[in-house]
């Protein structure tokens, strides 16, 4: 599948470490025109939200689409995403910083979601009041979104970053004729492997017309096996946007 030379991106299992060992089924070609850091910050944010937004929840041109953690890594993603795709974007996050980050990368509306009325923002924001069609949620906000979601709306589950998993009220899933769906990306390998293709096909079309860009943060440099520490700090705390991505040197002098 590859040669030596080829430039390529991927994961493997393990450590931080200055060289890795990882199977061609984990690599894919390096994006056209993009550099060894932008696509460091890919392999699994970008499937994730392409394959939650397009698989899952069929995204199209003219839906309402609200994205929790927008400036995260798999936020800024579906953010491109459904914009690519035709929808409309309101995203939120927690500081004006962020929001100013996920509104570079695309999104229409911004709504602080330390707001605790931030359901009715949402809701005012949409045509007629009638709430967004799909909901994609990483941070465990699926039971406050239902008020702010249109009927037959679809709401994505990806994760719970906030560290709680929700007991939601089914009833409310009945009323509005909502669905609650799941994605879990890893899963896939396993379970249905003929997806993956697909998946990466869509996105490198995304990437080659331009409507989608890198996410790694940019903020500040962290360069060096030794710099790890202090960029997981920052992402514990908080303090980060997008994918942050350590730039290892290499034999020459040159960083990747």
């Amino acid at each position: 599948m590859f040669k030596q030379g080829d430039r390529v991106f991927g994961a493997s299992q393990g450590a931080y470490a200055t060289k890795i060992c990882s199977g061609e089924q984990s690599l894919r070609p390096m994006p056209k025109g993009w550099g060894f850091f932008e696509s460091a910050g890919l392999f699994v944010t970008a499937p994730t939200s392409y394959a939650a937004l397009v698989n899952r929840a069929g995204v199209k041109k003219g839906d309402w689409v609200l994205v929790h953690a927008a400036a995260g890594g798999v936020g800024l993603a579906a953010v491109q995403i459904a914009k690519a795709f035709g929808a409309t974007v309101i995203a939120t996050a927690g500081t004006k910083h962020k929001l100013d980050v996920a509104k570079s990368f695309g999104a229409d509306h911004l709504v602080d979601y330390n707001n605790p009325k931030w359901p009715d923002e949402v809701k005012k924001l949409t045509p007629k009041g009638q709430g967004v069609d799909i909901v994609y949620d990483p941070v465990g906000l699926v039971a406050k979104s239902m008020s702010c979601t249109a009927w037959n709306g679809r709401i994505l589950v990806i994760g719970f970053a906030a560290g709680d998993i929700e007991k939601v009220a089914t009833n409310r899933i009945l009323l509005k004729n909502i669905s609650v769906v799941g994605l879990h990306w890893g899963a896939y390998t396993k379970n249905e492997p003929a997806a993956i293709a697909d998946v990466w096909t869509g996105l490198f079309k995304l990437m080659d017309e331009g409507k989608f860009r890198g996410t790694c943060y940019t903020d500040k440099e962290y360069l060096g096996l030794e710099s790890v520490p202090a960029a997981l700090q920052a992402l514990g705390a908080r303090d980060t946007w997008g994918k942050v991505v350590v730039k290892v040197p290499q034999e020459g002098g040159s960083k990747m």
